[in-house]
């Protein structure tokens, strides 16, 4: 173990000098190449921003607001019969959105109940088996340019609800 930890102190340094090495080899304008980079991340940037922006502020404005814990109560009449606590449905819903803020609302869930109470496992579990579909598909759709996204949605949302269930069957096994 030792051996890989010292190794991995010198592949950063080692893959730039090889860039570099490489690049002078070939007689190519290293430089040039490393702002023209820049300026197409920059580039990018700009056109995230304001998704990112956008997807923040809502998920702030529904924590904010208490329509996440009206939403949970209300959901969680129907949710509790599966098996699945209502403190969990606002975490799953805010996750497909944002993972910073599921984050925040783990946080809370394991203040409540505890990390190792029922709920705080299969809060942990969930926030691991499932993703933030609408984030990415913005950000990662959205910075080069695609409209069409077929079955991505569908997809990852049948992803996501199976993160969620094996969670709650993954909890309720182990109790």
């Amino acid at each position: 173990m030792k051996f890989l930890s010292y190794i991995s102190q010198f592949m950063i340094p080692f893959l730039l000098l090889y860039v570099i090495g490489y690049g002078i080899l070939v007689k190519r304008d290293i430089y040039s190449d490393f702002l023209e980079g820049a300026k197409e991340g920059l580039k990018t940037v700009r056109g995230l921003v304001p998704v990112l922006v956008g997807l923040m502020t809502a998920v702030g404005v529904l924590r904010a607001s208490g329509f996440l814990d009206f939403l949970g109560k209300l959901l969680g009449k129907i949710t509790t019969a599966a098996g699945i606590p209502p403190q969990i449905v606002p975490l799953g819903l805010v996750r497909l959105f944002s993972s910073s803020a599921a984050t925040g609302l783990l946080l809370d869930i394991f203040k409540e109940s505890g990390a190792d109470s029922p709920v705080g496992l299969m809060a942990g579990i969930m926030l691991s088996a499932t993703e933030s579909v609408f984030y990415c598909m913005s950000v990662y759709f959205g910075s080069v340019g695609i409209q069409k996204t077929r079955y991505t949605l569908a997809g990852a949302l049948l992803a996501s609800t199976a993160g969620v269930i094996a969670s709650v069957w993954i909890v309720t096994c182990l109790m």
